[in-house]
């Protein structure tokens, strides 16, 4: 736990916020937990700063002058799976679909509860740090078979046929619990939970059929007709068992 602890408050977040109150008030709260806390301004500044840092953590607000919070998400994409949390006073469906669509991780809408921001904040970077290797970890680590795919978890390298498969942290979750539990079928309302580790609501639907969507586009040869994550209808998902 001291471990953990440790690795926590080394983590660096980066806020992109054209409200300057707005990244002030982040950045009081999350430096008060320790966190490394750095501000940009804009998508582009964002961008910028990534090619000279690395981070923990991104939040992404979305109306944002130049780049907005949805381009920027896609070009982070092209070089880094770091977590992405949207930050943003749209709260349809449609844009969250778009804000997930695009590879961020999480949205939460403003005015936001900063109980809420910490705690997704600290869920989030617990993920990624744990996927990623950063805490102690065994030194046989264990590697998932499945078909053609092949998953480290030490490393969370994913490779398909040998060549690696580039997953958001997000997407790497939701592989492992489903390759983890071959034959288990995953209600949408069971996969929220179990990777967000917050209480399911109706709009997690929509979370969890994008993710799925974007994962399959990643791992399956044809992405319409998937093979390695299969639907069953009314009920959820599931992998299969090899025989």
């Amino acid at each position: 736990m001291e471990r953990f602890v440790i690795i926590m408050e080394q983590a660096a977040i980066l806020i992109a916020d054209d409200n300057p109150e707005i990244r002030e008030i982040i950045q009081i709260l999350l430096s008060g937990e320790g966190f490394q806390v750095h501000e940009a301004a804009s998508g582009t500044q964002a961008l910028g700063m990534l090619k000279e840092n690395t981070f923990d953590l991104i939040i992404l607000d979305i109306m944002m002058p130049g780049l907005n919070g949805y381009q920027t998400c896609l070009e982070i994409r092209k070089s880094t799976n770091v977590p992405i949390l949207f930050l943003s006073a749209r709260t349809q469906e449609s844009d969250k679909t778009l804000g997930f669509s695009s590879g961020g991780d999480d949205y939460l809408a403003k005015p936001f509860s900063y109980a809420e921001l910490v705690s997704r904040a600290k869920a989030m970077i617990r993920r990624y740090q744990v996927y990623q290797g950063k805490p102690a970890q065994p030194s046989q680590p264990d590697k998932i078979t499945y078909h053609q795919l092949q998953l480290d978890e030490l490393t969370q390298e994913v490779t398909k046929n040998g060549l690696p498969v580039e997953l958001t942290d997000t997407e790497y979750s939701i592989l492992l619990l489903l390759l983890m539990h071959p034959g288990q079928i995953f209600s949408t309302e069971h996969l929220y939970e179990s990777i967000w580790n917050e209480p399911y609501y109706y709009g997690a639907n929509n979370v969890i059929m994008v993710h799925i969507r974007n994962l399959r586009r990643k791992i399956e040869d044809d992405p319409k007709n998937p093979t390695l994550i299969k639907t069953v209808w009314g009920r959820g998902y599931r992998c299969d068992k090899e025989n």
